[in-house]
């Protein structure tokens, strides 16, 4: 057996869990295909972490990293392309043909952002249509830019890009928001957003890069099209729950995956945590939390096998 646990996935989630395994004195190996930190990287401002100064997303991670190896966690940067499980074993593959084997799983994949699927939004892709604003917002200073969505992340991201035009148009489809008060309050205030309810975006055109979308309202299906040079899209999220598919593990119709109050799976000795995980509240420190709950119950499991 080369771990006692392995983490997938090395959000707040999966790095949390990876200290309270480490701290548990189990031999932890984390698996993440791209950059410790996950969705917490592209965070402007962590503001509401309690307890917590405000730093930016990258610097939260990078102290959550630094804290799960110096417990003892082991990192590994590749992708999963299966898991098994014979008898109490999780047999882990990886895109590179070598295989890890563990007593116990956390999958902690977390989520990715979910597309319009309208006509130009691929096309349009990095020329002009992103879904990150402090990845790219850089790019448009000064610049008219549609931004898509209702919740608390369309809020933040467009209070962000805010600071760097004032051009900002906020489209929702609905007739108010969904995002918390607080946001919404300062969102509503700010003088450089421009916000648009009841109005979806139809299409993207452009030519090399982004130069207008077809705006609808969805109340009286008029339709106008306005120039813009760019359309940041936050419009939800898509859970990375394909490894849990593989065991058979339980999904809800949304395709999270179901767990109870310990994180656990209906696959024994399988958890989940994070943006992964069915009837989360999507936040950096329910995130932690999940991570923490998963580390601990996975702990009780391997010792009780």
């Amino acid at each position: 057996m080369d771990w006692d646990l392995i983490i997938i996935g090395a959000g707040p989630a999966g790095l949390t869990a990876s200290q309270y395994g480490a701290r548990a004195n189990l031999k932890v190996l984390v698996i993440e295909q791209m950059a410790a930190g996950g969705q917490a990287l592209v965070i402007d401002v962590l503001e509401n972490y309690p307890g917590a100064d405000q730093k930016s997303g990258y610097e939260f991670a990078a102290s959550l990293h630094k804290q799960a190896e110096e417990f003892g966690a082991v990192f590994l940067y590749g992708s999963v392309n299966s898991i098994k499980k014979e008898e109490n074993n999780f047999n882990i593959g990886l895109t590179d043909g070598s295989l890890q084997k563990a007593k116990a799983v956390i999958l902690a994949t977390g989520a990715k952002p979910r597309l319009l699927e309208i006509p130009g939004e691929k096309e349009f892709s990095g020329k002009g249509v992103s879904y990150c604003a402090t990845c790219d917002g850089n790019f448009y200073k000064g610049k008219k830019i549609m931004v898509v969505g209702g919740g608390d992340a369309a809020c933040d991201e467009a209070r962000y890009l805010s600071r760097l035009t004032d051009k900002i148009v906020l489209i929702h489809r609905r007739d108010s928001f969904r995002a918390q008060k607080s946001l919404v309050e300062r969102t509503l205030s700010n003088p450089n957003i421009k916000v648009l309810f009841n109005t979806t975006i139809k299409e993207i055109k452009g030519e090399v890069k982004v130069k207008s979308v077809i705006l609808e309202n969805v109340l009286t299906g008029e339709a106008c099209e306005e120039e813009t040079s760019a359309v940041f899209i936050f419009a939800g999220t898509v859970p990375q729950s394909s490894l849990a598919r593989d065991l058979n593990a339980a999904l809800d119709d949304s395709r999270y995956i179901i767990t109870d109050q310990k994180m656990a799976t209906n696959v024994t000795g399988l958890f989940a945590a994070g943006d992964v995980r069915s009837g989360a509240f999507r936040q950096v420190i329910t995130a932690a939390a999940d991570g923490a709950c998963a580390a601990h119950h996975a702990a009780e499991y391997i010792d009780a096998i």
